[in-house]
């Protein structure tokens, strides 16, 4: 998996941005596509694909229940 993608969850990270999940996102895109700059005919689908990760991840984050935090 990406390296560079960094673990955006309690403990590992106490306070998460919005920059940081939609980093996280575009680097998961980039990873799967294989594409660091889309050409321009797949520009709408990659900016898609990344709008779709970032509020799936921001979903889950906003779900997980983190153990010994209450």
């Amino acid at each position: 998996m990406c390296r560079s993608i960094k673990t955006l969850r309690p403990p590992y990270t106490e306070t998460v941005t919005e920059e940081d999940v939609r980093a996280a996102a575009l680097q998961f895109v980039r990873k799967i596509s294989g594409f660091r700059a889309p050409a321009a005919h797949n520009a709408e689908a990659f900016d898609r694909a990344v709008e779709a990760i970032t509020r799936a991840s921001e979903e889950l984050l906003g779900a997980l229940e983190v153990r010994g935090s209450r």
